[in-house]
């Protein structure tokens, strides 16, 4: 029991992003500004599914009532992992007994002012979300991408390598080993999974979490070093492929 834990532990598949994105939540009062929603479909007088819609905000399906509502933020479109999540989760309560739990406490959080209720319902929403991802994960998809990848019974832990160590020089032979696969099967495993090699992932990975270092406030010096280019011009001529535009021009940089 103990060794399958820190399996566990050594291949978390969301610690790197839950580290690169802050997620935070915060009430809302009407179902079209939030994107995390408790409903009741069913006009049974408690909560019966959750909505987690990760880029975008709607209004309640038809006939539903809304229990309680937030919006979630964790990254927005800068966070890879919110772009391969699907439209919009739908989870039947009835079915997720970890999720109804939480769901109905959220929901009489909200419906009642105590004290600290903002903090108690905002990291409520958080371990909802996470708990969501999770299952999403889980399910993965039907078409390549990165939630198929983490999904993959064996190329998440070579994708889990390269989000926890992106400084790292990764050979195709050395991700190849931890994914147990050959040199051969992990290319073309990866690339029909992932839908790209494993070198252009760990390139966009770098860049990802480059762009947000410097929305942190940090030189294209300094983003550099920390996230594996040899150089700040390396890092530069990579970032205005990526996006289009050099690191100086990055909406929160601020030229350090």
């Amino acid at each position: 029991m103990i060794e399958t834990s820190d399996i566990g532990r050594r291949h978390d598949r969301l610690t790197a992003f839950l580290k690169a994105f802050a997620l935070r939540a915060t009430h809302c009062d009407s179902a079209e500004a939030a994107n995390l929603l408790i409903i009741d479909a069913g006009s049974s007088g408690g909560p019966t599914h959750l909505l987690y819609r990760a880029r975008s905000t709607e209004a309640l399906p038809g006939g539903a009532v809304l229990c309680a509502a937030s919006k979630v933020d964790f990254g927005g479109s800068a966070n890879p992992l919110v772009c391969a999540l699907p439209d919009e989760l739908c989870i039947s309560l009835a079915d997720e007994p970890q999720f109804l739990a939480l769901s109905e406490l959220l929901v009489a959080e909200s419906e009642i002012a105590r004290c600290g209720g903002g903090t108690v319902r905002s990291r409520l929403c958080e371990v909802i979300v996470v708990l969501a991802i999770r299952k999403a994960i889980a399910i993965g998809t039907v078409d390549a991408g990165l939630l198929a990848g983490l999904a993959h019974p064996k190329l998440h832990v070579s994708l889990v390598a390269m989000h926890d160590d992106p400084t790292r020089s990764w050979q195709i032979a050395d991700l190849a080993a931890v994914a147990g696969l050959s040199r051969g099967q992990f290319m073309a495993t990866f690339k029909q999974i992932v839908g790209q090699s494993p070198g252009s992932y760990l390139n966009g990975w770098r860049l990802i979490l480059g762009r947000a270092e410097l929305r942190s406030g940090r030189s294209v010096k300094s983003v550099a070093d920390m996230v594996g280019f040899g150089s700040a011009a390396a890092f530069s001529r990579a970032f205005s492929r990526k996006f289009g535009y050099p690191p100086v021009q990055d909406k929160g940089y601020d030229g350090g």
